[in-house]
C-alpha cells in the first residue's frame, strides 16, 4: 500500500506531518485527526501506529487492543500463546515491549495522566523478523 491508498482507506484525511528518517530510509506520515502513524519504505506501508488515546480501536480474537491496560494486555498474549507452538508467538523488544509475531503487533505504551495505555504498532510481515531495526526509535518510544 501507497500513502495515497493510505490515505485513500483512511477516508481521504491526508497526512497533517510527513518526516523522513534518512538512517531508516523511512517515511512517516502522522495521521492526528485519527491518531495513526503510518511508516513507509519505498512508498511501501511498513508499520502502523495507533495512539491510545485518540486511535481507532483494533481488535484480535475479540480482544481491544488500543487503549488498554498494558499489564492485562501482556497476559492475554500469554495466554494466546499457550495455544501455539512454543517459542513462535511471542517476542520482546529492548524496552520490553511485548510482541505477537502471529497478529503482527509490538504492544508499546503510551502516558495518559498518571496511566500507562497500550498503543500498538502494528508491522508488515516480511519484517517481523527483526521489527526493532526497521522503524525509527521514535515509533517504539513513550508519546
Amino acid at each position: 500500500m501507497t500513502s495515497d491508498e493510505a490515505s485513500a482507506a483512511i477516508g481521504g484525511v491526508h497526512a497533517a506531518v510527513r518526516q523522513h528518517y534518512p538512517r531508516w530510509d523511512v517515511v512517516c506520515d502522522t495521521y492526528s485527526k485519527v491518531g495513526l502513524k503510518l511508516y513507509f519504505a519505498a512508498e511501501r506501508l511498513l508499520g502502523v501506529s495507533i495512539d491510545a488515546r485518540r486511535g481507532p480501536q483494533v481488535h484480535a480474537d475479540e480482544a481491544a487492543l488500543v487503549g488498554q491496560v498494558p499489564s492485562e494486555l501482556e497476559q492475554w498474549l500469554f495466554d494466546r500463546a499457550e495455544s501455539r507452538e512454543a517459542f513462535t508467538e511471542l517476542f520482546y523488544l529492548p524496552g520490553a515491549e511485548p510482541g505477537s509475531l502471529t497478529l503482527g503487533v509490538v504492544l508499546c505504551v503510551q502516558r495518559a495522566g498518571d496511566h500507562l495505555l497500550t498503543r500498538p504498532v502494528f508491522l508488515a510481515a516480511d519484517v517481523m523478523g527483526d521489527v526493532y531495526h526497521c522503524l525509527p526509535r521514535e515509533a517504539w518510544a513513550i508519546f
